[in-house]
C-alpha cells in the first residue's frame, strides 16, 4: 500500500502572497498551514496504522500464499514510508505500540523455525478427531517468503533502530544463521543484508552473532559460492567490518576492567 497524497493539499503554498499584505493576512497564513500540516499528519498517520494492520492480519494467516501477498503489501509500505522523514517519524511511532509491530509478527510465522506446526501437526494427533475443535494446519514458509520476510526485517530495522532489540528478543541471529546454512541463494541473499541491518548499533546482536561463530559460517559460505554474485557483493565486507568493530570495542572494555 502506497501513501497518498491529500487532493486537499496540492497546490497551496503559504507565505508567497504579495509583498504589500498585511500582517494579519500573513497570521491567517499561518493559521490556515498549521490546520492543512495538522489535517495532513492525521491523514498520513491514518493510513500508516491501515496499511500494518491490513498487512500483519494478513502475515498471520494459515496459508502461505496469503502471506507472501502480506508481505508484498508491507515491502511496498515500507518503501513509501522511506521517502520522508515524516512518515519514517509516524512509522516509528507505530512500533511502540504492540499490536502493529512487525518483527514479532516476521519471526512468530513467516520466520518460525522448521519443524513447527504443520509437520508435527500432520500425523500422530488423533486427539481432534473425538473434539470439537478442528486441528488448526499452518502451511510452511515457501522460499519466496522467507526472502521476503528477511526483506521486510531489514527494512524494519534500518528505519526503526529499536527493532533490532525486538528481533534480538526473538533469536534473531540464531534464526538468521540456520536460514543461511539451510535455504537456498535466494534467501541466503536477503539473510546477509538483514545481519547487516541486525547488527548496527546493536551490541546484543553483534554477540549473539559471535557466540554463533557468525564469521565462519560467512566466510564458508562465500568459499563455497564464490562464483555466485548475488552472495559476493560487498555483504560479507561489510559483515567482517562490523564483526572487527565489535571485537575491537570488546578488547577495549575488557582492557578497561
Amino acid at each position: 500500500m502506497y501513501l497518498k497524497k491529500p487532493l486537499w493539499n496540492e497546490g497551496t503554498e503559504f507565505g508567497k502572497g504579495d509583498a504589500s499584505g498585511s500582517d494579519a493576512k500573513a497570521h491567517d497564513y499561518g493559521a490556515v498551514g498549521e490546520l492543512v500540516n495538522s489535517l495532513h499528519r492525521q491523514r498520513v498517520y491514518r493510513e500508516v496504522t491501515l496499511a500494518l494492520r491490513t498487512g500483519l492480519r494478513d502475515a498471520r494467516a494459515e496459508f502461505s500464499f496469503l502471506r507472501v501477498r502480506a508481505l508484498r503489501s508491507i515491502l511496498k509500505f515500507l518503501r513509501s514510508v522511506a521517502e520522508s522523514d515524516s512518515t519514517i517519524d509516524l512509522f516509528v511511532q507505530t512500533q511502540s505500540i504492540p499490536e502493529l509491530q512487525v518483527v514479532p509478527v516476521l519471526f512468530e510465522h513467516s520466520l518460525k523455525e522448521s519443524g513447527d506446526d504443520y509437520s508435527d501437526n500432520r500425523v500422530g494427533d488423533l486427539s481432534h478427531i473425538l473434539g470439537v475443535e478442528p486441528k488448526k494446519l499452518t502451511s510452511p514458509s515457501t522460499d519466496a517468503e522467507v526472502a521476503l520476510a528477511l526483506r521486510v526485517l531489514e527494512g524494519c530495522c534500518l528505519l526503526h533502530p529499536q527493532s533490532t532489540a525486538l528481533a534480538h528478543q526473538h533469536n534473531a541471529i540464531q534464526v538468521l544463521m540456520n536460514i543461511l546454512s539451510t535455504r537456498g541463494v535466494l534467501e541466503q541473499g536477503a539473510c546477509l543484508d538483514a545481519l547487516i541491518s541486525l547488527m548496527v548499533d546493536s551490541s546484543s546482536n553483534q554477540m549473539d552473532f559471535e557466540k554463533c561463530n557468525g564469521i565462519m559460517e560467512v566466510a564458508d559460505l562465500i568459499r563455497d559460492k564464490q562464483g555466485d554474485e548475488n552472495l559476493s557483493q560487498g555483504r560479507p565486507n561489510i559483515i567482517f567490518i562490523i564483526y572487527s568493530d565489535t571485537m575491537l570495542n570488546l578488547s577495549l572494555s575488557l582492557t578497561q576492567l
